[in-house]
Parts: C-alpha cells; structure tokens; sequence
C-alpha cells in the first residue's frame, strides 16, 4: 500500500516545478537545490542560490556552484531555503498519547536516572514524527521528564526521519533532565474540596533535604570519577559513571526551573558545583535577565501561547519574553516540550515578532541557537559545508502560518510529507455530499 501511495504521488506531482528530476541515470547520494532564496544564518541571504548535498552532508553552497552529474535536483526557483527547523526540547517519540500510560514513555520510576537515555524508548513509528516534520521540524532532542528535585536521564538528539532508533540518532546524549526543586507546594483546591496551606518550615526542610540529595550524588559521582582514574578496581556504577560527565563538564544539566526564585538558585547552585547548566521552562528568565546575560546561562523557554505565569503576571508575558532575553543578551532558544504540538513551533516564535523580537532572530531561536545550547552547532543550525543536510524549502516566511513547506530534507534525503492530518483532511473533504 505504500508503495502503491508513493507511486501515485510522484504521478500526480510531476508536473510540479518543485518535483525532482526523473529517477533514471541519478546518483542516489547527491541532491542539489537550486534556484532558492538561501537563508544559511551564516551570513546574508544568497539570491538564486544553489546548495549541494552529498551522503547526508551539505558539500557546497553558493551562486555558482556546479551540479554533480546524476544528481537528483530540485529547482526551488522563487521559494526559499533554510536550516531544517529544530524543537530543542521535545517528547516526539516517546508521547503518543499522554493520558495514556501505555502509550507514554517520558518518565521512569525513581528519582535519580542519569544512566537512563531518551534514545531507548523512542518508538520511530509515533504518529506525532510526520505530523511535526510536514511543518519544518527535522530534528529535536527527545527529552525525558524529571520529577522534582530528581533526574530523570539524558536527552538524544534525533532526525525526525527513520526506521529504527539507530537511522534517527545523532547524538546518544546532550544533556541531563534535572527538575529544579521548588519551594512552592501551598495549598489547591479540586472539585470544591482545599487542602491545607502546608507550613513553610515544612517546605523548607523539604526542599533543603532535596539540594543535599543532588549535592550527595555530585560529590558520589567525583569519588567515583577518582577512583576509576586511579584504577582502583571498583566496582561499575552506571549512575555515577553516567554523571560523571557532568562534573567533568562534558555534558550540561538541563534544569526545569521556572520562576525567578528556583532560577537564581539553580544558577547559584551550579556554581558551587562548577557544572554548565541550561535553563530548561524559564517562565519567568525575563526577571533574572541581566544575571542570566552576566553568567551566561542559555535558556531554552516554552511556547509563547500560554496563559500567564502567576496571577499578577501581565497577560502578555510570555510573548513579551522572548524580545526581553534577546535586548539583554541572553542566549535564549524556545521549543514545545511537546509531542502533539511540536508542529506550532514555528508559530510560537513567530507570536513573539511582534511584541520586539526581530524577525531574524525568531528564526535563529528556532534553529542555529538551540544548536549552540546544546553543543551541535559544528552540526546543524546553518547552512554550511559540513553540516548535515537538514533543510526545508518554503514558498514564504515559515513563521507565518499560511506558508507551505514545500520540501523537508533530513539527513540529505527529501521525505515525505503524508502524515496523519493530511490522511484525515483528505478523507472528509472527500465524503459523499447528499
């Protein structure tokens, strides 16, 4: 049946001026777009501009640039290229359907599971994959959910394209999942019933008792480190040899911190630890802006088409936030910490353009920024020669809810675009009239 639906597609496209060249006599390894308005983010856009694509890498980009013979071309004449879009914090892969237990793979028992990656739980057939990549997405760091005060494992870097977990994967890790503990945890009300205001000496020794717990494992995982270096014979510890890499400063703690409060203090608390730290929600990074410029900690915040924070917060807070981070310096990044949703992440940022974000640098927040938090940069995030060729062809702004995307290409290779909202689009705008 797929192959049948492929082959029906390439007919009833072919007249398309987007549609690559006939299959005979290509080479299978080599793409060429050409013809493109080209946004490499490296430097100003490039007019009428060709980029080659060979084994998965981008080769060559630029206004006179051969074409490879055999090569499948794309002639993208009048649309325009970018950098494969990247949702920098995401469940895509591990969340079909969230009230679901059994179809929900975020979250593992216990507190502490450094040792834990995202990668193994992936499952490359999530209905949710095709759906975010027909809107740009081509890559995402699938993340698992920490509880508070604990860690819940490593983040993987993965194509949104593959059969299997291993074709996906482009980094086993990027970081460790660590919920910042939080000294809220006053009384709410349910169904007309509240609870009792909890008594702040109560959770202020709760919260002290889980930084010792994090402090602990830090120190564990130094003890272990030395003693491994030494060869003195221990024995493994897949945890502590796991976090290890954080206090070798190999790898950043991606912390889930939100107000200003559990901000400064994750920050202050990285700095007695001497690990990198992102800053992972941060709904409220606009008050701790400078610090946050001052200290150079990145943050990676969440969409902008949420209800305010807290009660006095301005309605406008979270579109406003993004443009605040920029003006102050910030190294900032915004994603969907979604499964269902990854494919509104363009819109997202776009919704913070016009509360002072520049345009540019809505589009860099979405692509070469979470690049560089997430050390990928050498990577993704441009278009450049070395770069995997992750990239999308649009007919217009992809920011703007009404462009099209023309073409998604992950890892060199031009993907489908069919995916479930399209399967059920065209079905009942089929139905039978009476």
């Amino acid at each position: 049946m797929k192959t049948a639906r492929t082959l029906v597609t390439l007919v009833s496209v072919g007249a398309s001026p987007l549609t690559a060249l006939p299959l005979t006599a290509q080479d299978p390894g080599t793409l060429v777009i050409r013809g493109a308005r080209v946004f490499t983010l490296a430097g100003p856009p490039i007019e009428n501009g060709t980029v080659v694509v060979q084994n998965g890498k981008i080769t060559a980009v630029g206004t006179n640039v051969s074409v490879p013979a055999g090569a499948t071309v794309i002639d993208a004449s009048g649309q325009h290229l970018y950098p494969g879009l990247f949702d920098a914090i995401s469940s895509l892969g591990l969340t079909e359907i969230g009230q679901v237990d059994v179809t929900n793979d975020r979250q593992e028992l216990g507190l502490f599971n450094p040792h834990l990656l995202a990668a193994t739980a992936v499952h490359p057939a999530s209905e949710h994959i095709p759906v975010a990549r027909a809107n740009g997405i081509t890559h995402t760091v699938a993340a698992p959910q920490a509880r508070p005060g604990g860690i819940g494992g490593q983040g993987s870097l993965i194509h949104l394209d593959g059969w299997t977990v291993e074709e996906m994967l482009i980094r086993p890790s990027v970081g460790f999942v660590l919920s910042w503990p939080t000294l809220g945890g006053g009384g709410s009300g349910f169904g007309g019933f509240q609870t009792p205001q909890r008594p702040f000496r109560e959770i202020k020794r709760e919260y002290d008792d889980r930084v010792k717990q994090l402090d602990d494992w830090m120190e564990a995982a130094r003890r272990y480190d030395r003693a491994v270096q030494a060869g003195n014979g221990v024995p493994r510890d897949l945890k502590l040899e796991a976090l290890s890499k954080v206090t070798r400063r190999e790898l950043p703690l991606l912390v889930q911190a939100n107000s200003d409060r559990d901000i400064r203090s994750a920050i202050a608390w990285a700095e007695k630890q001497n690990v990198r730290v992102v800053i992972l929600g941060g709904r409220q990074a606009w008050k701790v802006k400078e610090e946050l410029a001052q200290k150079q900690v990145p943050v990676i915040i969440g969409p902008t088409q949420a209800l305010p924070g807290a009660q006095d917060a301005a309605y406008d807070e979270a579109y406003a936030q993004p443009a605040a981070l920029s003006q102050a310096g910030v190294k900032f990044a915004l994603s969907t910490f979604n499964s269902s949703d990854s494919r509104t992440l363009p819109y997202e940022i776009g919704n913070a353009v016009p509360y002072g974000l520049p345009q540019d640098e809505a589009i860099k927040a979405i692509t070469l920024y979470p690049a560089q938090i997430l050390g990928v940069a050498d990577q993704l995030g441009t278009i450049e020669p070395g770069k995997i060729a992750n990239l999308i062809v649009t007919d217009g702004d992809p920011l703007m809810i009404q462009t099209a995307y023309k073409h998604v290409i992950i890892n060199g290779k031009d993907v489908s675009l069919d995916n479930r909202h399209l399967e059920l689009y065209e079905r009942y705008r089929a139905r039978p009239r009476r």
